[in-house]
């Protein structure tokens, strides 16, 4: 651990607790899955910023700003992702937030996950993905220095 304040569980930084957003953008009605990512994050100790269905790009943006994020989940069903993920990422860029991890899951051809990547996404979460393996991708790679 690179910062004094940090927990044993690394899921703090040095402003405190890990604060994600997980968003379910677009038309995507099934919200299950993200349902189960932001309980699975909640109990391995970081805050998580639900915000419910049919999200705008500009409302996520909006919300990672006011929440301070350190990361955000885009939860995707639809097969509207080639559309939206691009969409909030250059809004975030937009605002100059740089240091937001972006991940996205859900059904995402794999043909599409090298795009996904060049976009700025740090990582994609396929279905059969453990939670675990969530949890351990975004207390990696949000700074805690």
């Amino acid at each position: 651990m690179t910062s004094p304040t940090a927990s044993a569980s690394s899921s703090e930084t040095h402003r405190g607790k890990i604060r994600v957003v997980v968003a379910k953008p677009g038309l995507d009605g099934h919200d299950r899955g993200a349902k189960i990512i932001a309980r699975a994050l909640r109990d391995a100790g970081m805050e998580v910023i639900y915000t419910g269905l049919h999200q705008t790009p500009e409302q996520i943006v909006e919300t990672v700003i006011q929440e301070d994020a350190d990361a955000v989940g885009l939860s995707i069903l639809s097969g509207a992702h080639m559309t939206l993920v691009p969409r909030i990422v250059e809004l975030l860029g937009e605002q100059d937030v740089n240091d937001v991890v972006v991940t996205v899951g859900g059904t995402i051809p794999a043909e599409d996950i090298p795009e996904l990547k060049e976009l700025g996404v740090a990582e994609v979460f396929t279905p059969g993905a453990s939670t675990q393996s969530i949890v351990d991708f975004i207390r990696d790679s949000v700074k805690t220095d």
